[in-house]
């Protein structure tokens, strides 16, 4: 089924799977909407349509010449990319909050990913005309932009480095720790990060078999540094995995 605006492209008034939350309590730490203030938020959202794509429904194709832009306001994404070779690369899953199809606003190229909703999913969409006048007349929302892309800039260069120089599991700590200071929220002395992530999502993402994932989480668990949970990663002894990760050889 296709994507469908809604009527009127409006500000929805309550949160839930099909709506945004006004107050930001469903947006994910560390993405674009939860860098600007509530009003900065509405403002830009209510540049945009709203539309909504059932769960398994593409978003964006790799390699298409659009060049709207997603923000999403609730559900979340698996993006991938196919290699020459036809390998499908797991990318990231994005999150409330999050921007999607920026690069091609903002240089023209084709889409670099393919973006699929893996649970029912509202986003507002931009022209890139309209995301571009946003940006222009919202500095606030420029300056949200440049921090998301220059976290996931850094996290890419941390993840390469990590696949050269860390064992499987210093690289699950590793990912772990970066999903806990990019995207958890502090609990008391604990960090919660909320996602839909799998074991076998982690080990696509950081070049390992399900197997030693589940291996390395099992061992993080029985010393109580981190339990897990559906949809949940609760990371108890945040300094402990720090150490961890810092210990191995060769690491950074």
């Amino acid at each position: 089924m296709p994507a469908r605006p809604e009527p009127n492209g409006s500000e929805p008034t309550g949160s839930g799977p099909n709506g945004s939350d006004p107050n930001g309590s469903d947006i994910v730490p560390g993405t674009l909407l939860s860098h600007l203030h509530p009003d900065a938020r509405a403002s830009l959202l209510a540049a945009g349509v709203r539309r909504r794509f059932d769960s398994g429904e593409t978003l964006l194709h790799q390699g298409d010449p659009t060049d709207h832009v997603l923000v999403l306001r609730s559900g979340w994404v698996r993006v991938s990319a196919t290699t020459t070779d036809g390998q499908a690369v797991l990318l990231a899953l994005r999150g409330p909050g999050d921007v999607l199809g920026e690069l091609a606003a903002l240089h023209g190229w084709p889409r670099t990913a393919t973006v699929r909703a893996l649970e029912p999913v509202v986003v507002a969409q931009f022209r890139a005309p309209v995301f571009l006048e946003v940006l222009h007349r919202q500095p606030a929302v420029a300056v949200a932009l440049l921090k998301q892309l220059s976290t996931r800039l850094r996290d890419a260069e941390r993840a390469r480095v990590d696949s050269a120089t860390l064992d499987v599991a210093h690289r699950v700590a590793a990912h772990v720790l970066r999903l806990a200071e990019q995207h958890g929220e502090a609990e008391g002395r604990v960090i919660v990060v909320r996602m839909p992530l799998t074991q076998q999502d982690i080990a696509d993402q950081i070049g390992a078999s399900r197997r030693a994932v589940a291996r390395a989480l099992g061992t993080l668990r029985e010393r109580r540094v981190v339990t897990t949970g559906r949809r949940l990663i609760t990371v108890h002894q945040p300094d402990v995995l720090r150490a961890f990760t810092a210990s191995a050889p060769n690491g950074t």
